[in-house]
């Protein structure tokens, strides 16, 4: 019998992988290998790793040998017990809290997953590897990341001194198949007048702030509301990280640039806006607008590029233009207040506000119209809201999207771009 001992426990068993790991990599010319591609890869290893098990004295039955075979080669060219989650599309993120405990979201709702790392240092050598590929680096000098996978599943990670209790590693996944506007309906998302609303609205270039929390559905919906603009138009994307996907056939994809290793040469959002401004844009897409680049947005919607849509994170949508007012101030160009709130009420003609619920659904909770400024208040009106009933004991939110009674004041520039909506859609619902 091996001194591994029988495949029985998590222990044995990831002691046996680790040793057919090493063993492999021996017999491996990885310099060769990383010049074919990774299907071929796993049909050419795959002999000299059977050969491997076959070697073990440890007795395993097929099922057995097919699992350790197939862990092993995620070792060694994939990202280890990471690679049967990202294989999974009903996850929506990976949250590594240290080597032992793997959650994953799926449908909005987190769990605890049954996979581990062996230890720190196995965690580590899978985000070394994450991080190489785009040519970066994480140590103590530098122990906070932003790196994206082939598939552009935005990745985070954070190791000690700063993560106490040991790496720390999170995966914001974007399903192959993308949304669209008829999925947001069967989802229940929003209603068909909602959704004819923010269609007009973006065909009659209005300016679009979504607003919502980390994980409420803002890039999905941006990308929906996107799929609105013509093929016509040219559209430059700018975002943090590149989430967005657009079929249009002319876009321009900008995407900001971290520091590298000496701590220079990174480029913010508000230097890809300002040089967007030169690319003669139809519209312009910002992924979210997070800093200083706020005040750049807002002065091109109020100067000719109208019909654009960004994202910001705020709870509501007055706290949504309470969030632009603060990023426009840390331009430090000591603008005064009553100004700012007069360029974010000229420049912003809808807010949309999108929730994700106690029971992980995810719902446009409020359509509210910017209609001017009252002193030096900027003023808005609903159009739209979700209404929360109560909850079921299964933990089901109950709730419906009522119309306010509100005509939106922009309906006469919907009409004038040939855009009829029905008066119909705007009346409340009748009380029995």
């Amino acid at each position: 019998m091996s001194s591994i001992g029988m495949p029985g426990t998590r222990t044995d068993f990831g002691l046996m992988k680790a040793a057919i790991h090493r063993k492999l990599i021996q017999k491996l010319n990885l310099d060769r290998l990383n010049e074919i591609k990774r299907e071929d890869v796993r049909r050419e290893v795959g002999p000299i790793l059977e050969s491997i098990l076959a070697a073990e004295s440890t007795p395993m039955n097929l099922q057995e040998r097919e699992r350790i075979a197939k862990e092993v080669l995620d070792e060694v060219f994939g990202l280890g017990p990471l690679e049967s989650l990202l294989a999974d599309p009903t996850v929506s993120d990976i949250l590594v809290n240290t080597y032992k405990r793997v959650y994953v979201e799926r449908r909005g709702m987190l769990e605890l997953t049954n996979l581990q790392f062996r230890d720190d240092a196995h965690l580590m050598s899978i985000i070394e590897r994450i991080v190489s590929a785009i040519g970066r680096r994480v140590d103590e000098s530098s122990p906070m990341v932003d790196a994206r996978l082939a598939d552009g599943s935005r990745v985070n990670a954070i190791i000690p001194p700063l993560a106490v209790d040991g790496p720390c590693l999170s995966i914001r996944r974007f399903g192959l198949e993308r949304l669209n506007a008829e999925d947001l309906i069967t989802n229940n998302s929003l209603t068909q007048p909602m959704l004819e609303l923010l269609q007009g609205c973006v065909k009659a270039r209005l300016n679009v702030l979504i607003s919502g929390g980390t994980g409420a559905g803002k890039t999905t919906l941006l990308n929906v509301l996107s799929s609105f603009i013509s093929n016509r138009e040219r559209i430059v994307t700018i975002e943090d990280a590149a989430e967005l996907q657009l079929n249009q056939e002319h876009v321009v994809r900008l995407e900001t640039r971290p520091a590298n290793i000496e701590g220079k040469g990174a480029v913010h959002q508000r230097q890809l806006m300002i040089n967007s401004l030169r690319m003669r844009p139809d519209r312009i897409v910002m992924g979210e607008v997070r800093g200083e680049e706020a005040l750049d947005m807002l002065q091109a919607m109020n100067t000719g590029h109208d019909g654009s849509l960004t994202t910001v994170h705020a709870n509501s949508p007055r706290d949504a233009l309470s969030r632009l007012e603060t990023m426009v101030a840390m331009s430090n160009l000591n603008i005064p207040t009553a100004a700012i709130r007069r360029q974010i009420a000229s420049a912003i003609d809808l807010v949309v506000q999108v929730s994700r619920l106690s029971d992980g659904t995810r719902r446009v909770t409020n359509l509210a119209e910017i209609t001017g400024m009252e002193k030096d208040i900027v003023t808005m009106q609903d159009i739209f809201v979700y209404q929360k009933q109560g909850i079921r004991e299964s933990g089901e939110v109950l709730g419906e999207f009522v119309a306010t009674g509100i005509r939106p004041k922009f309906s006469e520039r919907l009409l004038v771009t040939g855009i009829r909506l029905p008066s119909s859609m705007f009346e409340p619902p009748r009380i029995q």
